[in-house]
């Protein structure tokens, strides 16, 4: 190896400079495509293909363009470059003679969307380093093995095809759904099965070490370090991939026995043509997955059910097969737009738009597959009434507001009446005078997105 390619990240991104181009050839993904039985073309061992310059090269970019919150060590992106300098040299030296031990996870809690806490395990930025150099190389070894019918994670892949995916089942026929939910997958996930599966592609041993090492890096919460025994921690970069290796077991026995299925991660969906082929697919893959792949099926979130009765990633469906957002997202969309509201009452409508749209853009974007306009014209019609009782707080006094409305086109009396009326904000924010003063419109000229007219316009561009 040249003595250039053995210097690691921080070399490389100092000697890079900040004005070069940087390369478009995807190092891990070249590594791992080549990669056969834990070797490369070049001869190489699998290990100097993760620590290999442009692969790190490539890893440093993403994680530093991810930027997030510190690991155990407290280290934070703007210092990562200055200490990787000092310390890389080290670590690689670690990672090639397979003796490199991760630092513990530490332990953020998340309140989950249907109740409780989910808990995330984010690594240091090392760790962190690492992990996506592993996941560049590993991913194309073992994408080519995964099912078409597995859409999470994956390069080129999605939710929405996903969901379109299932769509399709239940527009030819299939109109009875197997809703499998696994109970806190990525914390039950048995640590000598996953591992075996990641040794059917791997013949490098220092790999399958440090892998498994991942799996079992403690979870730091409040200054103390719990073991690992099980479990596969969400925040880290190889989680993902992991997942799929796993579950991929589950996709092939789906196919052996002819079934129309989804999969997005942990979540999957079987199509049947009735509820008695359903309840007997539930029984059977229970079992079944309790007995090959040691996972539980959550039995208060599964179901077997008409597809227009159940949710999935974040879509539901009409009873004509028509793609709608379920009501749980449209619940979550009112909760997101309610505390990005809560710090805006100090400050300028203009400055709360310009908050706001990217948010508006981007729940639409992912929710572009909705077939019903209904939905998304009641909430533009609720946002702009959540608008318009910011304003109607914001200007306070009763000279104000009726000098407002008249500003906005009231007759004298009506304005006045109007801001004497006594009711309160959210009343006066659905009253005709504010309606009349602040129509959609106006709104419009203020840069507010609207999500119906977003809708049509993504949709004519695809």
């Amino acid at each position: 190896m040249r003595a250039d390619e053995a210097q690691g990240p921080a070399t490389v991104a100092r000697s890079t400079g900040g004005g070069r181009k940087l390369p478009s050839v995807d190092a891990g993904a070249e590594a791992g495509a080549a990669a056969v039985d834990g070797m490369t073309p070049k001869g190489q061992r699998l290990m100097e293909a993760v620590v290999e310059r442009g692969n790190l090269w490539l890893a440093y970019q993403r994680v530093v363009e991810n930027k997030g919150a510190p690991g155990v060590d407290g280290l934070t992106v703007a210092q990562f470059k200055g200490h990787l300098k000092v310390h890389w040299p080290r670590i690689r030296v670690a990672l090639l003679e397979g003796r490199y031990i991760p630092q513990p996870v530490r332990a953020v809690d998340i309140a989950k969307l249907s109740g409780g806490v989910r808990t995330l395990g984010i690594p240091t930025l090392v760790d962190r380093l690492i992990q996506q150099a592993l996941n560049q190389v590993l991913s194309p070894i073992f994408e080519p093995g995964f099912s078409q019918a597995s859409y999470g994670f994956r390069p080129g892949r999605s939710a929405l095809q996903a969901v379109s995916a299932a769509q399709a089942y239940v527009r030819a026929g299939r109109d009875w759904v197997v809703d499998i939910d696994l109970e806190k997958f990525f914390d039950r996930v048995n640590h000598d099965l996953l591992m075996a599966r990641v040794a059917r592609r791997i013949g490098d041993e220092r790999v399958r070490k440090l892998v498994r090492r991942y799996l079992e890096a403690g979870l730091m919460r409040a200054g103390v370090v719990s073991p690992r025994t099980e479990g596969t921690p969400q925040g880290g970069p190889l989680s993902p991939l992991l997942s799929n290796i796993l579950l991929t077991d589950w996709d092939r026995e789906l196919e052996a026995r002819g079934h129309a299925f989804v999969r997005y991660a942990d979540d999957c969906n079987i199509y049947v043509e009735s509820e008695v082929a359903g309840r007997s697919l539930m029984a059977k893959f229970t079992a079944w997955l309790k007995e090959h792949l040691k996972l539980t099926v959550n039995e208060a979130k599964s179901a077997v059910a008409r597809p227009w009765e159940r949710k999935f990633l974040g879509y539901g469906l009409t009873r004509a097969g028509k793609l709608k957002v379920a009501a749980p997202s449209i619940e979550r969309f009112k909760d997101a737009i309610r505390e990005a509201l809560r710090s805006a009452r100090g400050r300028s409508l203009v400055a709360t738009i310009r908050q706001l749209n990217p948010k508006l853009v981007g729940w639409m974007a992912y929710f572009r597959l909705t077939e019903t306009q209904r939905a998304l014209e009641d909430l533009d019609g609720w946002l702009r009434r959540r608008l318009r009782c910011l304003l109607w707080r914001q200007w306070k006094r009763v000279v104000t507001r009726a000098r407002r409305l008249r500003s906005r086109g009231l007759d004298s009396a009506r304005a006045w009446q109007s801001a004497t009326n006594g009711r309160g904000p959210w009343w006066n924010s659905g009253a005709s005078h504010m309606h009349a003063a602040l129509p959609k419109a106006w709104f419009d000229a203020q840069g507010l997105a609207s999500l119906v007219d977003t809708h049509r316009r993504l949709r004519r561009a695809s």
